[in-house]
């Protein structure tokens, strides 16, 4: 091909001439010729002279688009079918691939993929985009290079030669609109895209603003088949009045001379949208040929394919497209990002096949950002270990329904339940804006139940080893540690048999009996002291404290409620700021009166972080004071 076309020509339609020039079917070998040898004087030619749309589609490509340029090559293009193509079709194609293999070559996909790699492109007519190869194509494909897989098509030899012609242009400087119209969400508005969502439908005349603007990119979300896309009471439409229907094909109400399902009046004819990327996100919006419900004359995306749209992006089947993938794709058009690389990394955390396909030639690698990583939806450990915690609380009856801590729990679990929803996770809010809301609320929350546990230690949440672990079975792995007293004490764990019964883990010592609480994921605890004080001495506590995760930690220590009017403890409670998985140390002091009676005590050293209470007992006693 004559290098001359890798300059953009500026005659657009402002200049001397138009880009695409239609001409009979007869025509079209000759004029690609000429057009490929004189790439800097002709238009593109189009095989449009027996369509009537294609024609139509033409003329609103010249408002769209002001320049030719060479599209960047694909490593490796087949062409289906290509003995039943338009002669000249090939030679107009041929740029768009660096190395061209025959089609008997995808008779296996694996060892196909594996001689050659790279990013493919696969030209021809919708009738040979079937499961077999296609699906295979897909799945090797989606995970693996920038842009893996490219498809060029239309619903005959006339419609995949315009969407080859198409691939030269270049949109007009002046088409810079970016709009996204969803029926199932109300995502953020991001500055520089136009959002429309079901309160506009009820308000706007959305037909007018879909037909009366040329857009760079636009998104439909919404329900509906591979003929329509839902909108409110706006809908659009894959019929092609031009296109002949196929006896004995299915087709939707329209097709036996029923009205439509929606308001005729209110029905936009993809071909009429003025776009340079249309995307189609909406469930089986581009099926396979052999998977489609519909008459090709009445295909969603054979509609768009025909009309001005250089890149159409369409499901091939059922996705599960919300929020994640409305923002993610707002913000990727926002940067030049490739759509459907964008999308299907968004799904890529709810489902294990690609949901998009691209018809349309992606840009350049150095024009196209890098596609995000491919996501996996899960919330970050700590939403899910909190939301744990959450439903154990509130679902048993550990707390009565007046216990003070329930309101505020109750908010906080409505909060998680809204952040691990995938809808919002990635979406209203960034994960990390996420883990800090909830950092926050967890800390309100610590100093409560700290609070709460240094005033009352017979507070109900304190009952909770005994509690779940009267609804749990044992865990036979049984570990050896060693007590407080120095003596060998036995680990054990016990798991809950419901799911709001939490596991929880007891060390019991034969002499001081059951010495730690904890249920899985909370700090750690040890109390060291000596195994006697005298009366009106104090008494040195440290308390070693492992973390779960790096973060806050509130610490208490408190005595049986005979021996508060005897004792005060310094201080009473205390918060420090711990690394997760390293064990610090903690010191209290407990003042005795010297009237305090000569026996064994305990005391327990408490410790909460993120809804949970670790406890640690030891036994000392009371001497009398010597002269």
């Amino acid at each position: 091909m004559n290098a001359a076309l890798t300059e953009q020509r500026t005659d657009g339609p402002a200049g001397p001439g138009p880009l695409f020039r239609p001409v009979a079917r007869q025509e079209f070998a000759g004029a690609v010729r000429e057009f490929l040898d004189s790439p800097g004087l002709l238009p593109v030619p189009v095989p449009a002279g027996d369509r009537a749309d294609l024609a139509e589609s033409v003329e609103l490509a010249g408002r769209l688009y002001g320049a030719l340029r060479r599209p960047h090559p694909l490593d490796v293009g087949v062409l289906l079918g290509a003995g039943h193509l338009p002669e000249g079709l090939a030679e107009l194609a041929r740029p768009f691939a660096r190395t061209w293999v025959g089609e008997e070559e995808l008779a296996d996909v694996a060892a196909f993929r594996a001689r050659h790699g790279g990013s493919l492109l696969v030209v021809g007519c919708y009738d040979r985009l079937t499961l077999d190869p296609v699906r295979d194509l897909l799945m090797a494909t989606y995970r693996g290079p920038r842009h893996g897989l490219t498809l060029l098509s239309g619903r005959d030899g006339d419609s995949v030669c315009w969407n080859v012609a198409k691939q030269y242009a270049e949109p007009a400087p002046d088409v810079d609109a970016l709009g996204l119209f969803t029926d199932t969400d109300r995502p953020p508005r991001l500055p520089g895209v136009r959002v429309f969502d079901d309160r506009d439908f009820e308000r706007a005349d959305i037909q007018a603003e879909i037909l009366g603007t040329r857009w760079r990119r636009v998104g439909f979300q919404g329900h509906g088949k591979d003929d329509s896309v839902n909108l409110g009471e706006f809908t659009l439409c894959g019929l092609n009045p031009s296109a002949p229907a196929t006896p004995g094909l299915l087709g939707p109400r329209c097709a036996y001379g029923l009205p439509c399902y929606k308001p005729e009046d209110k029905l936009v004819p993809l071909n009429r949208v003025e776009a340079v990327e249309l995307v189609l996100s909406a469930c089986n919006s581009g099926p396979l040929s052999d998977l489609a419900l519909y008459d090709p004359k009445y295909q969603l995306l054979l509609n768009a394919l025909d009309g001005p749209a250089r890149t159409v992006v369409s499901a091939v089947s059922v996705h599960d497209s919300d929020r994640p993938e409305n923002v993610a794709w707002m913000h990727g058009a926002l940067t030049g990002a490739d759509s459907v690389d964008t999308l299907n990394a968004s799904l890529a955390g709810s489902h294990p096949y690609p949901a998009f396909m691209r018809f349309g030639l992606p840009g350049a690698p150095e024009d196209t950002p890098a596609p995000p990583d491919p996501a996996d939806h899960r919330p970050a450990p700590l939403l899910l270990t909190a939301g744990a915690r959450l439903t154990a609380y509130l679902a048993s009856e550990l707390l009565p329904h007046n216990h003070p801590l329930r309101p505020r729990l109750t908010k906080l679990a409505r909060k998680v339940d809204l952040w691990v929803a995938r809808p919002t996770h990635l979406a209203d809010q960034s994960p990390e804006q996420i883990e800090a809301s909830l950092t926050a609320d967890l800390q309100s929350l610590d100093h409560v139940i700290t609070d709460q546990v240094a005033a009352d230690p017979e507070t109900e949440l304190m009952n909770y080893p005994a509690y779940f672990g009267d609804r749990s079975s044992l865990d036979p792995d049984v570990r050896e540690v060693t007590c407080h007293c120095g003596r060998p004490a036995q680990e054990f764990t016990r798991r809950g048999l419901l799911p709001h019964v939490l596991d929880t883990t007891c060390a019991v010592c034969m002499r001081c009996g059951d010495v730690t609480f904890r249920i899985p994921d909370a700090p750690a605890l040890l109390a060291h002291a000596a195994d006697e004080v005298a009366q009106g001495g104090v008494l040195e506590v440290r308390a070693t404290v492992t973390a779960a995760r790096t973060g806050p930690v509130r610490l208490g220590l408190f005595v049986p409620t005979y021996l508060r009017e005897d004792t005060t403890v310094e201080p009473a409670t205390t918060r420090l700021r711990l690394t997760g998985g390293r064990a610090e140390d903690v010191a209290f002091r407990v003042r005795f009166a010297p009237g305090t009676a000569p026996q064994a005590y305990y005391f327990t050293v408490f410790a909460v972080q993120d809804l949970a209470v670790s406890t640690a007992r030891r036994h000392f006693g009371v001497v009398p004071r010597t002269a």
